[in-house]
């Protein structure tokens, strides 16, 4: 069993475990599931914003622990003010070290496209994430179907909430292209192998249908990939590793939004040294 095929195994477990000890009328009954969420769409193609997503977890299969005492509050809000675009919040607990909390947290403090990382594969989890706050789910083509990815889209849409489809490659991107999802991702990183190529992105950008937002995960490491990524059409970049491998992620975000900024400078954007 690879390690994609183990995280969904045991993510079916706690799913049914979750429902029986929070039933869908209770998570009706948060205070986020009656608010209206916020556009990642809309926040993306905003000239006043980086493009990026600046995510929060504090490990992966792929490298361990990375940051496990950050401060959920501290970090979202340093990443808006940086200039991030949204913020991505990992729920998952056993293998990325995230929780279910870490999105209302974050929720609480911030006026921001947020969208939950997970692994999506019932109903339920939708609702769930509704109910934290979230604003956009993501469904991953290597672990759903075109009919699943379409059921759990159509939930979330109706809820008001956007749908980033994650591809890896040529086959699932014509394989599970729905209008029940808003965003396209490609990840750069081989869920089974956890080796990364931002080629991928550049492979599949042309074959992304123009009306969905193109979005590249993983493996941006450095603003110049940003540029380069942008002639592709991307307009929006999750990194996660390259903040949260430094003690204070929202100080890495800055510089490197700030670097973003000098390498691409925005009219729209007060220059550095201007009154």
């Amino acid at each position: 069993m690879d390690i994609l095929s183990e995280i969904v195994a045991n993510k079916r477990k706690e799913v049914a475990s979750c429902k029986e000890l929070y039933p869908t009328k209770l998570l009706e009954k948060s205070i986020f599931f009656e608010g209206q969420p916020v556009s990642l769409k809309k926040y993306l193609k905003r000239e006043d914003k980086s493009g990026v997503i600046a995510e929060i977890k504090r490990k992966s299969p792929s490298k361990g622990e990375m940051n496990k005492h950050v401060s959920v509050e501290r970090t979202s809000i340093g990443y808006m003010q940086a200039g991030a675009s949204g913020l991505s919040v990992l729920t998952d607990k056993k293998y990325f070290g995230g929780d279910p909390e870490d999105l209302k947290v974050a929720r609480s403090f911030n006026f921001c496209p947020i969208l939950r990382k997970d692994f999506m594969i019932d109903e339920y989890q939708v609702i769930e994430a509704k109910s934290l706050g979230a604003d956009v789910i993501l469904l991953i083509a290597a672990v759903l179907n075109k009919s699943e990815i379409e059921k759990l889209g159509s939930l979330a849409q109706s809820l008001g909430m956007e749908v980033l489809l994650e591809v890896h490659n040529q086959g699932e991107l014509e394989g599970s292209i729905t209008d029940k999802v808003d965003l396209i991702g490609v990840n750069n990183r081989n869920l089974k192998t956890f080796e990364t190529d931002v080629r991928v992105s550049r492979d599949l950008a042309s074959m992304i249908p123009s009306d969905f937002v193109k979005v590249s995960e993983s493996g941006i490491a450095n603003p110049a990939t940003i540029k380069d990524l942008k002639m592709y059409g991307y307009q929006g970049f999750l990194i996660g590793e390259t903040f949260m491998q430094i003690s204070r992620p929202e100080k890495a975000a800055k510089e490197f939004i700030r670097s973003l900024n000098q390498l691409t400078p925005n009219p729209s954007l007060p220059r550095e040294g201007n009154n």
